[in-house]
């Protein structure tokens, strides 16, 4: 039911998109983002509760990755720490480039298909959950 998964991105590339492009790669209907470590020379990140984001130069040392993922959107939060050890976080963006490396490491769940739907509540698109059966 549970899969691991671990793969390296390497300087330049795009964090979030190049996560999302191994999620459909690999046919990956619903998983979860375990851990990242590595670093960042750009990294743009939505605050809570905001519509705008903000953008941070490098280096950036990625201190935690998190996050669910769909085959059409990967929902990540990230905190990263600055060359002081200033610390930021939120909802990572496109554009948060790689400066060395990130290794990944993420879990799909064989049983489990996540979407996105707008939910009028929190006018977000929001996680919907269908369980199907692992037997057929």
């Amino acid at each position: 039911m549970i899969t691991p998964h671990a793969f390296r991105l390497t300087q330049g590339t795009d964090l979030k998109e190049n996560i999302l492009q191994y999620i459909q790669n690999n046919q990956i209907q619903a998983g979860s983002l375990l851990s990242c470590v590595g670093c960042l020379k750009k990294a743009v990140i939505r605050l809570a509760d905001e519509s705008k984001t903000i953008e941070l130069a490098g280096p950036l040392e990625i201190l935690t990755l998190s996050g669910t993922l769909t085959p059409s959107h990967v929902h990540l939060h990230i905190s990263v720490a600055d060359a002081k050890g200033t610390v930021i976080g939120g909802h990572l963006v496109e554009g948060s480039i790689v400066s060395y490396t990130a290794e990944i490491c993420l879990a799909s769940f064989s049983n489990l298909v996540f979407s996105r739907a707008f939910d009028t509540e929190t006018q977000f698109e929001e996680l919907t959950i269908k369980l199907v059966n692992s037997r057929d």
